[in-house]
């Protein structure tokens, strides 16, 4: 019988057995070989932190690689034995809808390409940064959206680029991703950014981390007229804005960056739904333009799914690239 993770109340995990919906006309059955945890938006939601509405039980992930065991009467783009990328659940069997599935290119492992959302999630708000060649681009926070953000500003012609968290280790992963400059987040961290651009801040900040104080950190580091990016999910309310001093008077734009805030489906120049960002993730990994290998740091046994959540409980600095292996 398949197996998937719940969380079935504020901080508790468990694995269920459950039996997978009926298939429907436009939906395929998906066997899942391997699956990723996103750490700052499924410890938010496994801990009931700020900004997390969901009723429990929640059955967590939206990361999922498997093949396609079964399809709908109505399915005619993809068939049995198609291999495919899904933001599906953390179980062993998932049920999608076609349309929701991405075919993964032959050159891509199944451990690389389940990092396609989270690439996904990234490259929105670089598309909406709308970075020119030769902006200045910094990015608070290293973990993995804010380090795909870092190799996705490079790509789209940020220089320099500039990483910027509390942890050097992290910190090493940005200059792997093509980071120009690395620079430890500290009360100097304002006349560091502008002693290295030499000018007052950075044309383009994108807030990658998920906390508040950053935020308030990110208006500060963009220079007049710049554009703030805020990719992070911001868990709770800042306190201490100066609104006038940090953004209206240096005249700074402003841009939410839910991945919700794309289009579903009205793909067309200038506006890329989710999907187009998806298929993009899966060839830049198929190119070799992106390298995600060096992000997994830990690798379970779907048996082992409560374990890896302890990780998240206590927040280890270590725990990047989660995956979850669901055949032998």
């Amino acid at each position: 019988m398949p197996h998937r993770a719940a969380v079935t109340a504020q901080g508790q995990v468990e694995l269920q057995t459950f039996d997978p919906p009926p298939l429907q006309p436009h939906e395929v059955l998906i066997e899942t070989t391997v699956s990723l945890i996103s750490p700052g938006t499924e410890r938010a939601f496994f801990l009931g932190l700020p900004n997390t509405t969901l009723p429990y039980p929640i059955f967590p992930g939206y990361s999922n690689v498997g093949r396609i065991v079964k399809c709908g009467t109505a399915v005619t783009t993809l068939a049995v034995g198609d291999r495919v990328a899904s933001p599906a659940a953390h179980a062993s069997q998932v049920v999608v809808t076609a349309e929701r599935c991405v075919p993964i290119p032959v050159a891509v492992g199944d451990e690389s390409a389940v990092f396609f959302n989270l690439i996904a999630i990234a490259m929105q708000g670089i598309h909406k940064a709308r970075i020119e060649l030769g902006e200045s681009v910094a990015v608070i926070g290293a973990g993995l959206i804010g380090l795909f953000a870092v190799r996705l500003a490079q790509l789209a012609g940020g220089l320099p680029v500039i990483s910027i968290d509390q942890k050097p280790e992290r910190l090493a992963l940005a200059a792997q991703l093509g980071a120009d400059v690395t620079l430890i987040s500290d009360e100097s961290i304002t006349s560091a950014l502008s002693s290295e651009l030499q000018t007052d801040g950075a044309t383009v900040v994108i807030e990658a981390t998920g906390a508040t104080a950053p935020v308030l950190m990110a208006f500060q580091l963009a220079r007049p007229g710049g554009r703030v990016i805020l990719l992070g999910s911001a868990r709770g309310e800042a306190d201490g804005v100066n609104f006038y001093r940090d953004v209206h008077r240096k005249g700074l734009t402003i841009i939410g960056a839910h991945e919700y805030t794309r289009p579903a489906h009205q793909s067309y120049p200038g506006w890329w739904t989710q999907l187009d960002e998806q298929h993009i993730a899966l060839h830049l990994l198929a190119k070799g333009r992106m390298d995600v290998s060096p992000l997994i740091t830990h690798r379970f046994a779907w048996e082992q799914f409560p374990q890896a959540y302890e990780m998240l409980r206590a927040w280890n600095s270590g725990a990047m690239g989660m995956v979850i292996r669901w055949q032998p």
